[in-house]
């Protein structure tokens, strides 16, 4: 019984690294572009290099995203997850998500997750087997948009930016935890590269807690979650609560009005 656990436990490690990281270890086919700096060790675990100049969601929102017809309700954290549930919602609110693409579904040995959120799957012609290479490209400046790793320790007032709960020396839960409906960001190895590709957890997965940041969990809709298949497209999504509390993203009055509501097709990470 133990051995047959243990090689439970290693098959599903190997099934999370092809998951969320994307096809192979190899920067050219990492789940999101990368870009954001790294940084030192001597940097404070609070510290993010790039969290002022990033949206973020004071507060809670509310996006539905609709799929094979019907909806699908996420509730989003930002108290506990500023930078990353803002990054979602000011996408969302671009409809950079419309006509996505689910390209990443994993329900064997066991229920894992639904992933989806490459910019490139909204072109047709862009083969289901390269996606999971691409991220958001801000049309106003033409760069990469990555945000940092961002999760808050249980009973902390503050997220740790840019390292794993294991980097950081903490040894506690953190407040958004992987159950299952949990809508969290994927990413590369590096740990300041998600994009925006997400994933929705089909069980409780709490061994990816510390590791990658959760911003919110399907209230409504998990069965619907539990029947995407690889290749079934986000027909719209949409912030039908709380786009008052983004912050500098593209509902801010301080938006550039040049960004135009979705980014071209990427075609190289």
């Amino acid at each position: 019984m133990q051995t047959k656990l243990q090689n439970w436990l290693v098959c599903l490690l190997v099934i999370t690294m092809f998951a969320l990281v994307g096809c192979n270890s190899q920067p050219e086919t990492s789940a999101a572009p990368t870009g954001s700096p790294t940084p030192s060790p001597s940097t404070p675990a609070t510290s993010s290099p790039t969290a002022t100049t990033l949206p973020r969601l004071e507060g809670k929102a509310t996006v539905v995203m609709t799929v094979k017809g019907a909806p699908i309700t996420m509730e989003l954290d930002g108290t506990s997850a500023p930078i990353t549930a803002g990054n979602f919602v000011d996408l969302v609110n671009r409809k950079v998500y419309d006509g996505l693409v689910f390209h990443r579904v994993v329900r064997e040995p066991q229920p894992f997750v639904v992933q989806g959120g490459d910019p490139q799957s909204k072109n047709p012609n862009v083969p289901l087997d390269r996606l999971g290479t691409g991220g958001f490209i801000d049309p106003a400046t033409q760069q990469p948009r990555d945000i940092p790793l961002e999760i808050t320790p249980r009973d902390a007032k503050e997220p740790i930016y840019s390292r794993t709960f294991r980097e950081a020396g903490v040894n506690v839960p953190p407040k958004l935890r992987h159950t299952r409906g949990a809508v969290a960001m994927a990413r590369s190895q590096s740990p300041d590269s998600a994009s925006s590709q997400f994933y929705v957890a089909l069980a409780d997965l709490q061994f990816l807690d510390g590791d990658y940041a959760v911003f919110g969990y399907v209230t409504q809709g998990m069965e619907t979650v539990d029947k995407i298949q690889q290749g079934d497209r986000i027909e719209s999504a949409k912030v039908t609560q709380g786009l008052e509390n983004l912050k500098g993203g593209s509902a801010s009055p301080a938006a550039s009005p040049s960004a135009s509501p979705s980014p071209s097709p990427t075609t190289s990470p």
